[in-house]
């Protein structure tokens, strides 16, 4: 399921986190991931992020372990997902999660009916049309705005944390097949006059 970034505004307009909805939906963070992120993880001068950590929801516990692939990644944050991040940093010491639950604890993972899913009823309520997208289907909302800003397969693989590129290719191959056509442009200029 992919989203325009119109329709992610929508999500996000009214959510108690909308800032943990722009993330996930434009880096391509996984829930857990997000959940773990502490205030030393986040470079704001940089625009990146460094994922080493991950929180899984264990019955009613979360435990944070090692990502999914148990491979540490840094990624791309923009500026205006950034600055909604910004705030949360501030009076907190290095090893603070960067959005804790009440507890203190990492936030588990959404579950109806919750901020999350409360939040998408009334939107999808409004909008009849407003597809059904989950916190991990918002991983494939960034891929697809990725895509859609010009990123290669090796930008999105990067991103994403994937293992190998044919891995992203195999997920998401009909998000690329708009590249056909560019490159099919791009030729069409080049041969321009030569044949």
């Amino acid at each position: 399921m992919y989203l325009t970034a119109e329709q992610v505004k929508t999500l996000a307009k009214g959510s108690k986190r909308p800032e943990l909805i722009w993330l996930l939906a434009t880096t391509g963070l996984r829930w857990g991931e997000a959940a773990a992120l502490r205030v030393r993880d986040v470079n704001v001068l940089r625009g990146r992020i460094h994922v080493e950590r991950n929180a899984v929801t264990v019955g009613s516990k979360v435990i944070i372990g090692t990502p999914k692939t148990h491979e540490q990644r840094t990624v791309a944050v923009p500026k205006k997902v950034m600055a909604m991040l910004k705030p949360l940093l501030k009076d907190k010491l290095p090893d603070a999660l960067l959005r804790p639950a009440g507890n203190g604890g990492p936030l588990p993972t959404p579950s109806k009916p919750d901020w999350y899913y409360g939040n998408l009823e009334r939107v999808m309520k409004a909008d009849k049309k407003f597809p059904y997208v989950t916190p991990h289907g918002l991983r494939h909302v960034a891929a697809g705005l990725m895509v859609g800003s010009g990123a290669s397969v090796k930008v999105v693989q990067s991103q994403l944390g994937h293992a190998s590129a044919a891995m992203t290719l195999d997920t998401y191959a009909d998000l690329f097949d708009g590249d056909l056509d560019a490159v099919a442009d791009v030729m069409d200029e080049q041969l321009r006059g030569v044949i």
